[in-house]
């Protein structure tokens, strides 16, 4: 009935397969991709003809998880999956970075991906499963996709490389890192790193490289038994010569004068005028394409900026190919929050600001792997001010979450442990100017704001991004690259680390790939300009302060036995709720009898501690406690002195002299102070209070 095909190998121990010819025979490539018992559907449809009036590729990719393949059922009230989670946007967003620059030039038609996770079997991460699946759909879908490609997950144990190495393996790794590439060179790169080297990280790289041969020679196989006829992809049309050859006549000279202003905001108001004097050359000529009037103007602008830099070694705004724009670092800006720093490098700035919390504060995250808790919490975002636009407010999208995120895994190595610093932390970075890689500057800016707020990093860390102009066999590396360079560019190379190596590293490739040597000079020079910037945020804090912001509450940390647990929260949570609610502390409980003591003021942590251990401490024959009278009775009065716990004061230990009656001494609610006289074979304590002065507290049986 199916005319199945199927495609086995091993690739890190494991058996990967690729079938096709079984599901989703409607698209127009589909893959079932399978690494043990991870399985992954990656489907690609492409419309058959071109969107009109856009000079772009429509590309769309998205991944998604469905909770059954892990056996588990959606929570929230609809009991189904709804907005992606953080995992499947990033996810989506890796898939698409190397996908992208593989389809053939010209070829505008809307495109679609879609992998969705069938079956997790919780050792191998289901994200390079469904980046190869990916590229295989593609490849056997006859849409003019330039692949196949193969991508991988490297990790570093024991100062060996590991091919992607089980979850399990991933929490003993120094290292992090997938990455995708084509026969001919690496085209994406995505790691967290533990302060490994320049060498190490180029050696994972080129380690993946190597192993993704044998990916692309398995979709190659598959796709000679069941490829689909290559579409045509549309020839420009015969004018495209000459409006391109008229577009430079009208903007050649004004556009080169545009780049030659160094300021952002005049550079991009000549290039806007430049550009409204050639759409207004074109305007009621319906027999050319707008589209090819918006192409032929952008690779004039491709060409002079490219052309110059390669050919001077000048670039928009003057700076040699290393230099690092001036960078001005201010820490302590919010006088309410814990930690704030504002870092400016050129016409890029970020706010970020530092929060600490509690364990209540730490994030659940709900994921196909088991849920777990998040204590290091980035939040990036981009409003339209910060280019100079006014447009909506939208929630965070694919770039502001990614861009998060790659802060997040460059700062995380440097964190302190929890057992050493038992803070949540929600750092938010605003972005409140842009012209190149406002992420780079978020690292910066987290790693100042962090330190402030007293969080004691190992180390600082900086962040630089690195750009690329390739032509034929020359080729320049930009340090700290422009907007514009940026987007006339071939790569986008992000770097973060510390002085003694790197934590994160990401690099986009808009060219089929780039070599070894490239790389190796990318990293080379990346590593000086990451130097030189954390020496310039050493003139605003070089290390973390030493003590935590007056704002910020004081965590104390005690341990009590883990059979008192159950004593201190009480029936239904009521004693803890009391002690907060008494106090205004926040307490987090632990499985091991952990207790974590938050409050911004010192005395309210310590009346909550005291209360705590008044529980949890066992009573001793001989101490003066201070106590409640809960009951009052013929023969004396029951007496709560030690949280839950009652002693019996009888009649005969209220006073010296005899007394007739218990309430002619002490009633119900009375505070009062009475010494543990003895505790009987039952567990019934006897209490005195005739042997306590009442006013000083002093044991006065011996008078």
């Amino acid at each position: 009935m199916f005319n199945e095909h199927r495609i086995e190998m091993d690739l890190g121990g494991r058996k990967l397969v690729l079938e096709s010819g079984k599901i989703a025979r409607q698209a127009d490539g589909a893959v079932m991709a399978s690494l043990g018992d991870t399985m992954v559907l990656c489907t690609a449809v492409g419309q058959r003809s071109p969107k009109p009036g856009i000079d772009f590729f429509p590309l769309t990719v998205n991944y998604q998880e469905k909770t059954f393949a892990a056996g588990k059922i959606p929570g929230g009230f609809f009991k189904r999956e709804g907005r992606p989670s953080e995992k499947e946007t990033l996810t989506s967003r890796l898939i698409d970075r190397p996908l992208r620059p593989l389809f053939a030039s010209g070829y505008r038609n809307e495109t679609q991906v879609i992998c969705t996770v069938l079956a997790h079997d919780l050792e191998n991460d289901p994200d390079m499963v469904a980046l190869i699946g990916a590229s295989a759909a593609l490849t056997i879908s006859g849409i003019p996709f330039l692949g196949p490609i193969g991508g991988a997950r490297i990790g570093y144990i024991d100062g060996n490389y590991v091919l992607n190495p089980t979850v399990e393996d991933q929490k003993e790794s120094a290292l992090n890192l997938v990455m995708a590439g084509t026969r001919e060179g690496v085209l994406m790169v995505e790691s967290e790193a533990n302060e490994l080297s320049e060498e190490v990280m180029l050696g994972a790289v080129m380690f993946g490289h190597e192993a993704n041969q044998t990916v692309i020679d398995a979709i190659i196989e598959l796709a000679k038994k069941c490829a689909k006829e290559p579409w045509d992809v549309p020839s420009p049309p015969d004018y495209a010569d000459a409006v391109a050859a008229r577009v430079a006549e009208i903007a050649d000279t004004d556009l080169r004068a545009a780049y030659g202003e160094t300021e952002k905001s005049v550079r991009q108001n000549k290039i806007s005028e430049v550009r409204k004097k050639v759409t207004e050359a074109y305007e009621g000529d319906a027999d050319t394409d707008g589209s090819v009037v918006s192409g032929a103007f952008k690779s004039l602008e491709k060409n002079i900026v490219r052309r110059d830099i390669l050919n001077t070694g000048k670039r928009i705004d003057g700076r040699d190919t290393a230099t690092v724009r001036p960078i001005v670092s201010e820490v302590g800006l919010l006088p309410r929050a814990h930690g704030s720093a504002l870092f400016t490098r050129g016409e890029t700035q970020a706010l970020v600001v530092t929060t600490l919390g509690t364990g209540q504060d730490e994030q659940i995250i709900d994921g196909l792997d088991g849920d777990y808790r998040e204590h290091f919490l980035l939040h990036y975002n981009f409003p339209p001010y910060s280019v100079g636009e006014a447009s909506f407010l939208r929630s965070p999208g694919r770039r502001e979450i990614g861009h998060g995120k790659l802060a997040w895994r460059a700062i995380r190595a440097m964190l302190p442990t929890k057992e050493d610093f038992p803070y949540t932390f929600r750092v938010v970075s605003e972005i409140t100017e842009s012209n190149g890689s406002s992420s780079m500057a978020t690292v910066c800016g987290t790693s100042l704001s962090m330190m402030d707020a007293g969080v004691p990093l190992t180390r600082p860390v900086a962040g630089i991004a690195m750009g690329l102009i390739k032509e034929d066999d020359s080729f320049a590396v930009l340090s700290d690259i422009l907007g514009d360079e940026d987007h006339l560019g071939d790569m986008d190379f992000k770097v973060a680390g510390t002085k003694d190596g790197i934590t994160a590293l990401q690099m986009d490739i808009k060219i089929t790939s780039i070599t070894q040597d490239i790389m190796e000079a990318a990293l080379a020079q990346a590593r000086d300009g990451r130097l030189h910037i954390l020496g310039e945020m050493e003139k605003a804090l070089s290390t973390s302060r030493d003590s935590i912001s007056d704002n910020a509450p004081r965590i104390t940390v005690i341990t009590i036995d883990k059979e008192k647990i159950r004593e201190v929260i009480g029936p239904g949570g009521k004693i803890i709720r009391e002690i907060c609610e008494t106090t205004g502390a926040k307490i987090d409980i632990e499985d091991d009898g952990t207790i974590k003591v938050a409050a911004i003021d010192e005395t309210a942590s310590a009346e909550a501690i005291a209360m705590i251990n008044a529980i949890v401490a066992e009573p001793e024959v001989g101490v003066i406690y201070t106590g409640t009278v809960v009951k009052t009775v013929d023969f004396g009065a029951f007496v709560n002195f030690m949280g839950a716990r009652d002693g019996l004061v009888h009649i005969s230990e209220l006073k010296p002299e005899r007394v007739e009656k218990t309430t002619d001494v002490i009633n119900v609610g009375d505070k009062i102070k009475v010494k543990l006289i003895g505790i009987d074979d039952r567990g019934k304590v006897k209490l005195s209070m005739k042997a306590v002065d009442q006013e000083t507290g002093k044991d006065i049986s011996a008078n």
